[in-house]
């Protein structure tokens, strides 16, 4: 062994982070030909060759530590870049993981086929386009996804629209609009959080920043359909029986289930009630499933090993109805791998682009001529929607965002939470509105609806990002850092 290497590895690993960075800048055409390569891998990869998208984030990651290490970096160095890419990115890793536990253990205990029983039955001719939207608000804040509320609740809601001969697009677009809604501000979505995470903001604090513009958009789109839905209200085929449908699911989960919501919903109310008393989402979270747990076993009278062994993997439902089965057999640590994994590899690379100075001095001469706070929102937005159209693929948006505008964000003594949101909704909100990215193609795949076709009535999606852009130009809601 040679035992002289050891104490200059070890300084070497010792070096702190900016010490190593002192003096190695890029040219704008090196930082160009970096960024370029990765939006030709990703690109590539997704549109042409189909490639898994963990795949395409390794080789854009081998890709980018070799341009690292061109500047004259070490690997050292470069990994300690990757791991503070990594590093402040740590509490919600964590909350990525509970986040599987806690829809698992919402489907065990009976809280999602409760609010999936009692909702269901609101539904009626003259107001289906807005309580239709109010549902699918629901069922994604609370189970955190809009694809899972997309595949349940809006198939049902498909059909029943389709008896009522109102037009399909514009119902699809009403459930895309409430999927989003619920899907952007809740606490156990991927997305809310991995914008949070990104951008090194609190959970909480960023979804109150997104109440600014989130709410006062939800409500015009509300009256919107409500308008729209007058229009329908006398177009009904007489005979049509539009609650057969919605009254087999409503008996398919009243036979697998106790539905007493004074019972099943009280693992959601609690998580409410901590996360409004400012409780660590983590604490929240937890408190839930296990009152979730005790509920499955106690009231549902389940196995507790069954109960256990879901919140690795849930199983699927048991009602008989296929897409409800499906809902019912989210979650599980094991859901969120997917996410996980992407967003660390994600990262990582993000660490490397941003310490090794390349997305700073791509961005540095378009960006230093932005004077206002409102631009610079803007233009965040506008990246977020250019990422998704060359991309296809939000997560990434949401990340390399978050690295590309965070200093500016910065240094214009600008809440981070204010960033969290302009990559939110540049990169969430719109991504169902591109027929080739991987939420375009899922939606217009299973509501049988083309993407461009439905997306002129997936009314929040359109309006937030304006909405946004508006206030900001007005003086609204533009939060300062808190210390």
């Amino acid at each position: 062994m040679n035992m002289a290497q050891t104490p200059e590895k070890t300084m070497e690993s010792e070096i702190p982070l900016d010490m190593a960075l002192a003096g190695k800048t890029p040219t704008f055409i090196h930082a160009a030909i970096c960024f370029f390569g990765v939006f030709l891998m990703i690109s590539l990869g997704l549109f042409v060759f189909e490639a898994s998208l963990h795949a395409i984030i390794f080789l854009a990651l081998i890709w980018t530590v070799l341009q690292a290490a061109w500047l004259g970096y070490s690997f050292v160095v470069i990994r300690q870049m990757m791991n503070q890419g990594i590093y402040k990115a740590l509490p919600a890793l964590y909350i990525f993981m509970l986040i599987g536990m806690v829809i698992a253990s919402y489907m065990q205990s009976g809280t999602i086929a409760s609010l999936f029983y009692y909702g269901i039955d609101l539904l009626s001719p003259v107001i289906f386009l807005p309580v239709g939207l109010v549902l699918c608000c629901l069922m994604s804040v609370a189970t955190g996804t809009s694809w899972g509320t997309v595949g349940t609740l809006g198939v049902v809601l498909m059909g029943i629209g389709d008896a009522m001969d109102i037009p399909l697009p514009i119902v699809a677009g009403m459930i895309i609009s409430g999927a989003t809604f619920g899907d952007k501000l809740s606490p156990v979505s991927d997305t809310t959080n991995l914008a949070a995470m990104s951008a090194g903001t609190n959970l909480y604090r960023h979804i109150y920043s997104m109440l600014y513009t989130t709410v006062p958009t939800f409500m015009m789109v509300l009256c919107i359909f409500i308008m729209i839905g007058l229009q329908y209200t006398d177009t009904l085929q007489s005979g049509v029986n539009i609650k057969t449908l919605s009254e087999a699911i409503r008996r398919a989960l009243k036979d697998v289930y106790l539905l007493n919501p004074l019972i099943t919903l009280l693992p959601l109310v609690v998580m409410l009630g901590l996360s409004i008393k400012r409780y660590a989402p983590e604490v929240s979270m937890s408190v839930s499933i296990l009152i979730a747990m005790l509920i499955a076993i106690v009231y549902q009278g389940k196995s507790g090993i069954v109960v256990l062994n879901a919140l690795w993997l849930n199983s699927e439902g048991t009602t008989g109805i296929e897409n409800i089965d499906m809902l019912l057999g989210r979650g599980g640590m094991y859901s969120m791998a997917w996410t996980l994994l992407l967003s660390v590899m994600a990262l990582a690379l993000g660490g490397i682009l941003h310490h090794a100075g390349f997305l700073r001095v791509l961005l540095i001469n378009i960006i230093v001529h932005i004077k206002r706070i409102s631009t610079l929102i803007a233009t965040t937005i506008a990246a977020g929607f250019a990422c998704n159209l060359a991309m296809g693929e939000a997560y990434i948006s949401i990340i390399l965002n978050s690295q590309l505008f965070k200093g500016f964000y910065e240094e214009k003594n600008v809440d981070k939470a204010v960033l969290s949101r302009s990559v939110e909704e540049g990169a969430t909100l719109t991504a169902a509105l591109i027929p080739w990215t991987t939420t375009g193609t899922f939606y217009a795949a299973t509501l049988g609806i083309a993407t461009l076709e439905y997306a002129p009535y997936a009314l929040l999606n359109l309006l937030n990002p304006c909405v946004s852009v508006f206030m900001t130009y007005a003086g609204i809601g533009l939060l300062k850092k808190t210390h």
